[in-house]
Order: C-alpha cells, then structure tokens, then sequence
C-alpha cells in the first residue's frame, strides 16, 4: 500500500518556495491529526502512566559543575519547538520581503482579518474569565494552527479559488507573528537581564554577520544556539529566540541572478568539450565544472530560502508530530465531559475560536470591503470568506502552547483548556470544510 505523500508529486517538477510551503503544511495537517488520535489513545489507555511518565523523565546535560536539567515534555516545548518557531520567522520574513504581504494593496485584508481573529476572540475568553485563574489564558483562542487550516482548503481542491488560499496564508502568517509577540510581552514571569542582555548581543552578532555577507549557514547556528541557551536562562520563552535567527538569516542572494544565466551556460559548453569515456565516467575536469555550477546555484539561492525548503519536511514530519503526542494526550473521563466543557476556560476557549474568529475574521473583511478599504480576493466570494473564518478557528498547535504558557502550574486549567481547543478545533474544522465545500465552484465552473 502506497503511504499518501501530497508533497511527492511536488518534487518531480519545480515548484516555488509558496507550492512548497503548500504541500509542506498539507503533509503537517495529515501526521498531526494521526499523532493527536494516537496521543488521545495512549492517553486513555492503560498505557497512559508509561506514557505520562516517559514525557515528564527528566534530561540533563552536565559539564562540570554546570547542569541543565528539564523534563523531556519541556525540551520538546522549549527546545524542539524553537525550530517551528524558526519557519515560522522564515515563513514571516518571506511573505513580508517577497510574498503576499509585500504588497500593501493585497495584504491590507488579510492583515485587517487576522487583528480582527485575534482581538475578538480574546475579549470574548476574557468575558467568560473576567477575575478567575483563568483570565491569564486570553491568548489561547488568538491562534489559528495554519497547518490544519491549510489541509482542510487543499482538500477541497478547486473548489477554492487558488486566491482564497493565498488570503489563508497570508492571515495565518500575520495571526502568527501576532502569537509570536503575545509570547515574549505576555506570557513571560520574570526576567533575567543579563542573560536577556547576553543574548540581544547574539543577536547583534548574527546582525553583523549578515550585514557583511556571510551566508554559510554555520556560524548562524553557532551563534544562535547559544543565543537560545541565553534566551532560555532569561525567562523569555525560548522559542522566541527561533523567530529572531530567523530574521537575521540574510535573505539576499550572494550572487546577482542576473549574472547566473550566463556563467552557467558559459560551464556547461566547457563540460561538452571533454568526451565521455567508455566506461561512462566523467572527466576530472568535468567533475570540477559541476561542483562550480553548484557553488553558482547556492549562490544566486538565498540562505533564509535554503533553510526553508530545508526545515520544511522534517519540522512537518518530526517536529510538529512529537509536540502533538506530548501535548494532545488528555485523559478524558466521559462522564465530566460536560461539565468540562462548561467550565469558564473551556467555555471562553471554544466561544473564542468559533464565534470569536467568526466576528474577527469576517465581521471585520465585511467592513473593510464595505468602506473599500480592501478588496475580496479575485474569483472568491463573502460566503468563501465565512467559511475560511471558520477554519481560522482551528487553534490546535499553537493554542496548545500558549495554554502550556498561561497555567504553568496547574494542571486542571491546562486540561480544560486542551478540551476547549480540542472541541473548538473539530467543530471549526469540521463546519468550515463542510461549510466551503457547499457553496465553493464546482470543479466543471473553474
């Protein structure tokens, strides 16, 4: 039986950085709803002490008499996703400097639309926790989990004006900068300056590196490890350092691609010179022609574009999945289901993430069209628009660790949230795919 692989086709042509990060997502929806059902198994299971247990043993690293010692479930949050916090400050800097959102006129909506996805779902969560524990929690429905989103639309194929999901990416991207900063000014306890300092000074280092033109990928990584340690020690949540590298990745090519054409073609007629020999091994020389159009190809490529295509599938395949199994793994006893649901978290979380995202993001497109602030993307309609609102309110991923943020330390608000984001997640998916596949073209139409 051949495994469903929607970004393998992909590769057998060229596709640009935007079809990649397409089918990149696409694969992501696809093995987390796998790990999320299999961690709600385990969880539920009697194997749920030997699961628990497994993520909550510690890890430590020693040198001397330094010591670094965590949980396996927080290395994963704080460490293993500071690389999905690096895409996505790649994924940030590409559609500000060359994607959707480089052009004003095009970006206007979705940028309108994600605010409005995130400011209303958080006054409606607040609402239902206004002075209880659990007020702390308004940045949980703020996030939208581009992942799922993006699958639920790519399944409906074209049924969808291509617009539509280019509109999707470019407000996800925008709700997840927002999430990015509602981390490091919110959701920070205390901190420490002169880790904080020390790593604003790797950060500086990576600053110049880029500024003098360096794009091996190495130093950055040196540099930004050690910014990620600083960071960590700081009391800023780690994964911000992600985003920050990310940033400071230049995103200019070494070599002026105008240049390229021309070189390339210039080798390739010194590699027809020397013949091919009989046992069909390449000349010395031929090896060395094709080891400099190599070095030509890196350099006309960007180092932020490399680490894209590069991260890409094994954030989607290794990354995001083990953060699903560790997090999503509630043990759920059906006869309080109810009564969870209704608790104020639960209740603030769900009404956030389904109504909430509904008014944010289309309440506030409605508006902005009607006062032509904005236009509708080309060949969708206001229906469309409904129900890409209601995919915005699959938080999942993103919920999940911002609730992980907000009630360090109590189990029993991290559990009603989970039930919350997880409730939300599916009634939104699940009315927004429906909702889309009733009223979008049918494939004949397009």
């Amino acid at each position: 039986m051949k495994l469903y692989a929607p970004w393998e086709k992909a590769f057998k042509k060229v596709s640009t950085p935007f079809e990649e990060f397409l089918h990149a997502q696409t694969t992501t929806g696809l093995i987390l709803m796998i790990m999320t059902i299999l961690a709600l198994i385990l969880a539920n299971s009697p194997l749920y002490e030997s699961y628990a247990h497994f993520f909550h043993m510690n890890i430590d690293f020693n040198v001397g008499s330094w010591a670094l010692s965590h949980s396996l479930h927080h290395w994963i949050n704080d460490g293993l996703m500071a690389i999905f916090f690096f895409i996505i400050g790649l994924e940030i800097k590409r559609e500000i400097t060359a994607g959707e959102l480089s052009n004003i006129k095009v970006a206007i909506l979705p940028i309108l639309a994600a605010i409005g996805g995130m400011v209303f779902p958080a006054i409606i969560y607040f609402g239902f926790n206004q002075g209880t524990l659990g007020a702390d929690g308004w940045g949980v429905p703020m996030a939208t989990d581009i992942a799922f989103a993006i699958s639920a639309l790519v399944l409906l194929g074209k049924r969808v004006p291509t617009t539509l999901v280019t509109f999707l990416v470019a407000l996800a991207i925008v709700d997840d900068l927002g999430a990015v900063l509602v981390i490091a000014l919110f959701y920070t306890d205390t901190i420490n300056m002169i880790p904080l300092g020390l790593a604003g000074v790797m950060l500086g280092v990576m600053i110049i590196f880029n500024r003098f033109g360096i794009h091996m990928i190495l130093p950055y990584f040196i540099v930004g490890l050690f910014m990620w340690f600083f960071m960590l020690e700081s009391g800023v949540h780690a994964t911000i350092a992600g985003v920050l590298a990310a940033l400071a990745i230049p995103s200019t090519p070494k070599r002026a691609p105008e240049s390229f054409t021309q070189d390339t073609i210039h080798l390739l007629e010194e590699y027809e010179k020397y013949p091919v020999q009989e046992n069909h091994q390449m000349h010395e020389k031929q090896k060395k022609i094709l080891d400099n159009i190599k070095d030509k190809i890196d350099e006309v490529g960007t180092p932020a574009a490399r680490l894209e295509h590069t991260l890409h599938l094994p954030v989607a395949l290794i990354v995001i999945p083990i953060f699903a199994l560790a997090n999503a793994g509630i043990k759920v006893d059906f006869g309080s289901i109810g009564s969870t649901i209704l608790e104020p978290v639960s209740l603030g979380i769900i009404t956030g993430l389904i109504l909430g995202k509904v008014i944010g993001i289309f309440g506030v497109s409605w508006l902005a069209i009607k006062l032509k602030i904005a236009e509708l993307p080309k060949g969708s309609s206001m229906s469309q628009v409904f129900g890409v609102a209601f995919l915005g309110g699959i938080g999942f991923t993103m919920s999940i660790f911002v609730a992980e943020l907000a009630f360090v330390g109590n189990p029993e608000l991290i559990f009603q949230a989970k039930v919350g984001i997880l409730t939300a997640s599916l009634l939104s998916g699940l009315f927004g795919y429906f909702w889309l596949r009733a009223v979008g073209n049918k494939p004949s139409q397009i």
